[in-house]
């Protein structure tokens, strides 16, 4: 009888998923640091206004 050989299955780690989730969440702090989400809503409330005959 032959001794089975094992099979070393190493998990290779992807780097890319990691460095893209860094940068979206480096990105949106700058955006929330800057004010944006106010001037999102302010912009979408001027939209919706003036598409029901108001602003």
């Amino acid at each position: 009888m032959t001794p089975k050989k094992k099979k070393s299955r190493t998990q290779k780690i992807r780097i890319a998923p990691f460095v893209a989730i860094f940068i979206f969440l480096v990105c949106g702090a700058i955006g929330i640091s800057l004010g944006e989400p106010s001037r999102v809503l302010e912009q979408a409330r001027q939209v919706c206004l003036s598409c029901i005959g108001i602003g």
